[in-house]
């Protein structure tokens, strides 16, 4: 018995023995196996200084966020900025002994083993028992594979995490990291993708919605999945009871709550900017880099006065969709075989991205004499009558014209796909419609700081991204003659001087032997005319005769100094705006005429932000001391004093007497549609060879807005399409809605300028109440005088010639060469 007990001791010691050296070997190689699966892990270090990436935020000037960018949507909000009800959502529903742990819940580890043991026999994806912190871990691993290695990973984090970190600190980390669905990163992201809202005005039902997310977001789409998303919701509710954070009541009334969403960053004021946001993106881009923009959290602060923009968008389209009904119908949308079922077969015919919203799908289900018949894409008919049918003339080549429309089937057959509108005040009766295929550009802009109000590079920023303001390098045509004539009074030439138009041939340069320029009315001339009238009628033959007198290199050099151009070969064709340029350095030189000279460089952002609110770039870089005084002080109290910083390129006399002249091209010249804006008004149009390219620059005393119209693929607008009619237009529809607040004052005049009355046409002094007189613009001493008329001839003396009305009609024919 004594040597049974004695052996039994024997073994049950060497047993123990080797079960320490069994368990220490074991230690050593789960240490082994920790450290090397955690060789590459985050240090503490890593850890007290890592920062989540942040989404870059875009607001107008007005305030009104624009736009974001990002490649994880997130904005980063302190612990002590979030609620306490969000904390307590969450950890009720995903870690309820979070504040009793230290980054391993042992107990849910336990209840997660048992489980996977069942689940890997039967092939299921393994269980997790991750708390909060290592739900955090898992974006430092940038992982959440489930396989043994990596729940190590997270573990050894975790550990780490709970002894650098503070619970708040993981909690901060954990809510502004998680990803909720809907492109949200975060909980704040989350609260306005999903209801529009700050995290403060959550309702509680709204709160415990974003909090059953962690598990799934797909599992709980609000919209796709909803009886499922409120029952994994009402669920937190009741969670949030039993831990005591809610009343039993709160948890019922947020129940009753229906679960509803909102579309973020949409409608009409979101859409009319995306050209702008495009443009912000591509400069901040090259400033800061591709990581800063999309993870830096920028917060870029840009010019755009949204209802300027919506303003422009809207003038922009409802003059290039009047453009195109001038030159015929091209066809319908698609064609159906046959009706049968017509209004199934019509909901699956994709639609042209952002078309009118008035606009809806129809197809055509027959004709009469008087009206198409139409089925509507929700299954209703109705009818296009013949007058709506008159503009949809068969196009030709050359932007011209079939016959006239005489019955519906001259239009449409039986089965056509087409888009049409409702007539206001009818029941059934609708317009036929189609999207442009022609294009263009409006931009406005403060002429005194260059800062953008409003961009627009095209009729669909979601059918072409091509940004025209910007892009777009387009023959200017007569919108560069403001400039050729400012040469000239340069160079001592008034407003009233006389350059005879008459026909002229000059040496073409080059390798072309003549160079023969032609007005508009083809073969007819005007005679002696004031530079005035050569500007408000847009004379060519008389602006390259006196390009011809100044010499071309003060031309270039004005369209050089005012960023027009980088550089101008000096033809004489080039006075006539035969080089090409874009709305945007248009737009900047025409600001320098109204705003006394100054040069000003077009700008989209007015200050950028880090994530830490410290400000990395602001446009207006001037000192102000003065403007950082605590209070008013005493009364008379001057204003602060900035240092002037804009390059004079223009002479101040000069600026004005083309402002002045410019006010004519409206009063009446070739842009008097302009006339019906009630304000004070200066601009020119420019039509280029053969109509491929229509302008109108023109201003207020505080506004510059340009236009441009014409096809990607330079083609003729169609013999009459110049400047006035169609580029113009669009600026008056913009002009009157962005001016009608605005105060009627008159265009600032310098000093040296004396305002003489002189016959409008002549440039003579005036008589007493003499019809057709004007106030015109002269320095000191170079006015007209009783006894001789003083004005500066191009050849000799002489009258003005009897003039044509070429109201709202130029073009520039910049040929002629032979």
């Amino acid at each position: 018995m004594a040597i049974q007990l004695k052996t039994l001791w024997i073994w049950t010691a060497r047993l123990f023995a080797l079960g320490v050296v069994l368990a220490f070997a074991g230690a050593i190689a789960v240490t082994v196996y920790v450290i090397r699966v955690s060789a590459d892990l985050p240090t503490y270090e890593a850890l007290e200084n890592y920062q989540p990436p942040v989404m870059s935020r875009v607001h107008a000037g007005d305030g009104k966020l624009i736009a974001e960018y990002a490649r994880e949507h997130r904005v980063f909000v302190p612990r002590d900025a979030i609620p306490d009800y969000i904390i307590q959502a969450f950890i009720s529903a995903e870690d309820k002994n979070f504040y009793n742990h230290n980054g391993l819940d042992v107990r849910g580890i336990a209840r997660a083993i048992l489980a996977n043991i069942k689940n890997k026999i039967q092939g299921r994806r393994l269980e997790g028992a991750s708390t909060l912190t290592q739900q955090v871990a898992e974006n430092f691993l940038l992982s959440t594979d489930q396989q043994f290695s990596a729940k190590v990973r997270k573990m050894v984090i975790a550990v780490r995490m709970e002894k650098v970190f503070t619970k708040d600190k993981i909690l901060e980390l954990y809510l502004n990291e998680i990803y909720l669905g809907n492109r949200s990163y975060g909980v704040a992201a989350a609260a306005l993708n999903y209801f529009g809202k700050p995290l403060d005005e959550l309702s509680l039902a709204q709160i415990a919605y974003l909090a059953a997310l962690p598990k799934g977001p797909a599992n709980y789409d609000p919209v796709r999945k909803k009886a499922r998303a409120v029952a994994r919701r009402n669920w937190v509710l009741g969670r949030m009871a039993v831990n005591g954070y809610v009343t039993e009541d709160m948890a019922a009334a947020a129940r009753d709550e229906d679960l509803v969403v909102t579309n973020r960053l949409s409608g009409a004021t979101y859409l009319a900017a995306e050209y702008f946001v495009e443009e912000v993106r591509r400069k901040v881009f090259t400033m800061y880099g591709e990581d800063q923009l999309y993870d830096g959290g920028l917060s870029i602060r840009t010019t755009l006065d949204t209802r300027l923009q919506l303003a422009a968008r809207n003038a922009l389209r409802a003059g290039l969709e009047e453009y195109d009904s001038r030159h015929g119908y091209r066809g319908p949308l698609a064609h159906l075989e046959t009706l049968d079922d017509w209004s199934s077969a019509l909901a699956e015919i994709k639609s042209i991205p952002d078309v009118d919203p008035a606009w809806v799908m129809a197809v055509v289900l027959d004709t009469t004499s008087e009206a198409a018949r139409i089925g509507l894409v929700s299954g209703r008919i109705a009818q296009i009558p013949l007058s709506a049918l008159e503009w949809a003339r068969k196009p030709r080549p050359e932007a011209k014209l079939g016959p006239k429309i005489k019955t519906p089937s001259d239009v449409l057959k039986s089965g056509d796909v087409v888009y049409v509108e409702a007539i206001k005040d009818t029941d059934s009766d609708y317009n036929l419609r189609q999207p442009p295929n022609v294009n263009g550009a409006i931009m406005a802009m403060d002429p005194h700081t260059g800062r953008v109000l409003a961009l627009v590079g095209g009729y669909s920023f979601q059918q072409s991204q091509f940004d025209r303001v910007v892009q777009a390098r387009r023959q200017i045509g007569s919108a560069f003659k403001p400039f050729v004539y400012a040469a000239a009074l340069d160079l001592g030439y008034t407003p009233a001087s006389l350059v005879l138009d008459a026909p002229f041939i000059a040496d073409g340069g080059g390798n072309t032997r003549f160079y023969k320029p032609g007005n508009y009315a083809e073969g007819k001339f005007y005679g002696l005319s004031t530079l005035r009238l050569g500007i408000e009628k847009s004379r060519n033959v008389m602006t390259v005769r006196l390009a011809q007198q100044i010499g071309m290199e003060p031309i270039v050099d004005i369209g050089v100094r005012t960023g027009i151009y980088d550089s101008l070969e000096p033809v004489l064709a080039m006075a006539l705006g035969a080089g090409e340029s874009t709305p945007w350095r248009m737009i900047g030189a025409y600001a320098s005429i109204v705003n006394g000279g100054k040069k000003i460089v077009p700008t989209i952002l007015d200050r950028v932000q880090d994530r830490n609110g410290k400000t990395i770039y602001r446009y207006d870089e001037r000192d102000c001391p003065d403007c950082n005084v605590p209070a008013w002080g005493d009364y008379g109290q001057m204003e602060p004093a900035l240092p002037e910083t804009r390059p004079q390129v223009l002479d101040p006399v000069t600026a004005y007497q083309i402002t002045s002249i410019m006010e004519g091209v409206v009063q009446r010249g070739t842009a008097t549609r302009l006339r019906a804006v009630g304000k004070p008004l200066g601009g020119k149009t420019g039509t280029t060879n053969d109509y491929k390219d229509a302008w109108f620059l023109g201003f207020s005393p505080d506004l510059v807005v340009g236009v441009y119209v014409g096809f990607d693929n330079p083609a003729t607008l169609g013999r009459g399409e110049a400047g006035g009619r169609v580029a113009a237009p669009i600026a008056r529809d913009f002009l009157i809605d962005a001016l009608k607040d605005a105060p009627n004052v008159p265009f600032r005049i310098p000093e040296g300028v004396r305002l003489v009355r002189v016959n409008g046409r002549t440039g003579e002094l005036a008589r007493p109440g003499e019809p057709g007189s004007i106030l015109e613009a002269f320095r000191p001493g170079t006015e007209p005088m009783r006894s001789e008329q003083g004005v500066r001839l191009s050849i000799g003396r002489g009258q003005a010639g009897d003039e044509d009305d070429q109201t709202d009609e130029e073009e520039d024919d910049l040929g002629g060469l032979y």
